[in-house]
């Protein structure tokens, strides 16, 4: 800690007397400084954030709020000290604000589907339906398969998560299974339904900002995807043979499903309420009014099926559900939901776009990216530089949307200059982005997952193994070449006339 200090004080004196330097060379003069934050601004900001947060998470064991207000507050000082006004750094921080607004709106959404749905005991009957049906040896590699096959139907691993996901925690931990295991391996079948999905708002974002047909998008991303996702269900089906045969207590089980019986009406009928929700997406009916629709027939379900009161269903919705069973594991599976249990969330995501918004705006992310880019000189540093940058603007802005798009505008022209397709980048911002982004505590994705599914960051992160698998096979390919197509190349054709077009086609995109 001691060397820490050190190491932070000569870069506040480093800063300071640039800083300074820069304020007060030609005092006379009337010219304005230039808004330019440099590498060195750039560094010590996001260090003093980095180290305030080492500190308060890791040996004071407190939230990650504080640290990330720090990390803003030294950024808008940097910035100011820059030239410029107040007015702007505040609009920046209104920016990122803005790029959460989505993301809030369907944390809000799914706190008031876990209350309603646990109310009127749609996650009972699929935990107690899944407690029957599914053999614990097999329970991971399932999840992974029916999590995958949902986030691809609908598009949206948060929702995948949400619903299922959630049924799956309960089911995963009554077998006595770990619950770091079971969201590891929820994690990795939404994301990688989520990844594949011509659904998704990340798939098409990658897409989008590359010019490269969504097709062919998520044919290139199958390379990396496809190999991680068969590592994945080997290691839980392997797991889950060593793991779940010894933990599995059949008189645990017994006593868990008899408990569910006492106090919630169990009916197949139930199961019509997710399946309506994935049908409604299905048919492109888009996620907000979908999960609305879940929310209300969960409303109307704890009234007429289990009989709940008004006041009862309500509650659900703002504070969440309450029992008090007598079994311990039975009250803490069903304790939770609400509007009120995703204040943390909430919270915790406004700072930590606050803090991006001014790192992106102002400058000082394309600083620090721009240092990173000068030694990517061949294919596979380009495209390992590609998936660092992804995996440092989510630890830095807090969000996956903003580790596509940021990146994405860095790297276009350099994959331009080496006559790479631009669906080796579309594909890199995916595997370094959109999958990295769970592995951050105070990332959206880290602060959505630790809420819904109860299991913090640290606990599932070594079993979110396609998370983690698909970046280091990505860089792999980069530097032996496998499946890095060049603009130049071209695919086997019948004639001369399709392979001109397709030349013409790859010109374009160049």
């Amino acid at each position: 800690m001691k060397a820490l200090s050190f190491f932070s004080m000569i870069l506040i004196t480093e800063e300071v007397a640039i800083i300074f330097k820069r304020k007060f060379k030609n005092n006379s003069s009337k010219s304005q400084v230039k808004k330019e934050l440099g590498f060195i601004s750039a560094f010590f900001t996001l260090a003093t954030m980095i180290i305030s947060m080492l500190f308060t998470v890791a040996v004071l064991e407190k939230e990650p709020h504080i640290p990330l207000l720090i990390g803003t507050a030294v950024a808008i000082l940097v910035t100011m000290l820059h030239g410029y006004k107040f007015s702007e750094v505040e609009e920046m921080m209104y920016k990122g604000i803005r790029h959460a607004l989505p993301a809030i709106v369907i944390i809000i959404l799914v706190g008031l589907v876990i209350g309603s749905w646990i109310g009127s005991g749609v996650v009972a009957t699929m935990i107690y339906y899944g407690l029957q049906l599914i053999d614990p040896r097999y329970f991971l590699a399932v999840v992974i398969i029916l999590c995958g096959i949902v986030a691809l139907a609908i598009g949206s691993s948060w929702s995948t998560m949400a619903t299922v996901g959630v049924a799956s925690m309960g089911i995963g931990i009554s077998m006595g299974i770990s619950p770091g295991m079971v969201a590891g391996a929820v994690i990795c079948g939404s994301y990688f339904g989520d990844k594949m999905s011509p659904l998704s708002d990340t798939t098409n974002l990658a897409a989008g900002l590359t010019g490269v047909n969504l097709f062919e998008h998520i044919k290139h991303m199958f390379y990396t995807t496809i190999p991680a996702l068969i590592i994945s269900l080997i290691a839980f089906f392997i797991i889950g043979q060593r793991y779940g045969a010894q933990h599995f207590d059949a008189k645990n089980i017994h006593a868990i499903l008899n408990t569910m019986q006492d106090n919630f009406l169990i009916t197949p009928w139930l199961l019509l309420i997710p399946l309506i929700v994935i049908a409604l997406v299905v048919v492109k009916v888009p996620a907000i009014p979908a999960i609305c629709v879940g929310i209300v027939l969960g409303f109307f379900a704890q009234i007429f099926i289990q009989g709940g009161s008004l006041t009862e269903a309500l509650t659900a919705l703002q504070t969440g559900y309450t029992i008090d069973s007598g079994n311990k594991l039975v009250d803490e599976l069903f304790n939770r939901g609400g509007l009120e249990s995703m204040f943390y969330t909430i919270s915790l995501t406004l700072v930590a776009m606050t803090f991006g918004g001014v790192l992106e705006y102002s400058g000082m992310l394309k600083a620090l990216i721009s240092i990173v880019l000068k030694v990517a000189k061949s294919t596979g540093s380009l495209i390992a530089s590609v998936i660092v940058s992804c995996i440092g603007t989510n630890f830095t802005c807090s969000e996956q949307y903003i580790s596509i798009i940021v990146p994405s505008r860095m790297y276009i022209s350099a994959f331009k200059e080496k006559q790479l397709h631009p669906k080796n980048l579309s594909r890199a911002l995916e595997d370094g982005g959109t999958l990295t982004s769970v592995f951050v505590p105070w990332n959206t994705c880290g602060v959505f997952i630790a809420s819904t599914l109860g299991v913090s960051v640290i606990e599932y992160a070594p079993f979110a193994i396609l998370n983690y698998t698909v970046p280091i096979i990505s860089i792999i390919f980069g530097y032996i070449g496998f499946k890095i197509i060049k603009l130049s190349e071209q695919p086997i054709k019948v004639n001369d006339e399709t392979t001109n077009q397709t030349q013409s086609k790859d010109t374009n995109l160049a």
